[in-house]
């Protein structure tokens, strides 16, 4: 059966030159790279090279300003938790309402805990509003939380003229960015932003699932979440993932070259996509409206259809997409991102999300653009309002 995978924001394939490269640390190289001994010697190199790649990666200044993580939720929790325990006397922190559930319920359990938090809206098209978030920046503010990169509708977010702008508020309040879903598409440049710390996750690039990295400028002060042995500088314990953090940087590495790709005709693949869809079926609506966003996402609503219901019949064809965020695949409640935006009910339900990636092809988009009408046809008829869908294809 076809295979047409359109959910590259949930997860994406190992590159094969990935697999290719950390295979070696799983058998002849196999040492601990704490130890001292010749065998430990070349996994100690490994994970110092790969420091380099991934500093290089992000644009920072220094390579031991990378910790490696198991992924993204691990370093925001870390950046966040860690950012607050070295400033106990500070209870308030800023978020957005749109960030992704690794932050999002973060910052509920700490609201419950006695922080006071400020949720920022954004608008219709999902762009942030800045003016509301450096409104909320005080003297107590101890951090701010703003993703990059959307990971349901892909709209990109200023942070670097946002960690700037809170700077100018108030120097001392740290910031934290979550750049999971921006890593490898867009270019990152830390060095020359404000931003103290920053999370990724090495899966959504092209490297395996389970290993991640954090970004920590020098001079930023946080408390390990993670308390042991001496490993990364001894701000997170616990024994290097050998051959996932190599892994992780061969993928980096890919992802930088391949940069270009992703802004070219990765971009022109999901415009494709886009512009095919809305032509070709009435009751679908755009929800990624933002001019500003990552070039290989977009999200679709189709008004009066459950998107369960979409998503199982292009299962049957081999398409696979999202209706949102995969840490909320099990969840039957609508998208926080899509509501925050004010998309409306007619197509709250009915959204999906597809994401692209390097290995998109233009054939696998055509496949798409040729069975996705047909589906939504043959959902349209068992639809409960069949009255406001007769208004919109009449």
């Amino acid at each position: 059966m076809t295979l047409v995978y359109l959910d590259n924001n949930a997860t994406t394939m190992v590159a094969p030159e990935v697999c290719e490269a950390m295979m070696p640390y799983f058998s002849e190289m196999y040492g601990n790279a704490s130890s001292i001994y010749d065998l430990a010697h070349s996994a100690n190199n490994a994970v110092k090279e790969s420091r380099e790649i991934i500093a290089d990666f992000l644009g920072a200044k220094d390579p031991k300003e990378i910790i490696f993580t198991s992924c993204g939720s691990e370093s925001a929790n870390m950046a966040i938790k860690g950012t607050l325990e070295v400033n106990k006397n500070k209870k308030h922190i800023i978020t957005t309402k749109i960030e992704h559930p690794c932050v999002l319920n973060l910052y509920k359990d700490l609201e419950k805990k006695g922080y006071r938090v400020s949720w920022i809206d954004v608008d219709s098209n999902g762009d942030l509003n800045i003016g509301q978030l450096l409104e909320e920046v005080c003297d107590d503010t101890a951090l701010v939380s703003v993703m990059m990169a959307n990971n349901e509708t892909g709209v990109i977010y200023p942070v670097d003229k946002i960690s700037e702008a809170v700077k100018m508020r108030n120097p001392e309040t740290k910031v934290f960015v979550d750049a999971v879903q921006a890593a490898g598409k867009i270019p990152i440049n830390v060095k020359d932003t404000k931003i103290d710390m920053l999370g990724i996750s090495g899966h959504k690039f092209h490297a395996p699932k389970g290993i991640g990295a954090l970004y920590v400028k020098t001079g930023t002060m946080i408390s390990p979440l993670i308390i042991g042995g001496h490993q990364e500088k001894g701000k997170r314990a616990g024994t290097e993932n050998v051959p996932y953090i190599v892994a992780m940087a061969t993928a980096a590495r890919l992802a930088k070259e391949a940069l270009n790709d992703e802004l070219t005709r990765v971009k022109a693949l999901r415009d494709k996509l886009e512009r095919g869809i809305l032509s070709s079926i009435k009751n679908s609506v755009l929800n990624s409206k933002s001019k500003n966003r990552v070039p290989n996402t977009t999200n679709i609503g189709f008004q009066y259809i459950e998107g369960e219901l979409i998503l199982l019949h292009m299962n049957d064809l081999g398409i696979c997409a999202s209706s949102g965020s995969a840490c909320t695949s099990g969840s039957l409640e609508p998208s926080h991102v899509l509501r925050a935006q004010g998309v409306p009910f007619t197509s709250l339900h009915g959204s999906i999300r597809f994401s692209l990636s390097r290995y998109t092809t233009e054939q696998e988009i055509d496949y798409t653009l040729e069975k996705l009408p047909a589906i939504i046809d043959k959902l349209v008829k068992i639809s409960p309002f069949q009255k406001e869908l007769n208004e919109i294809f009449k």
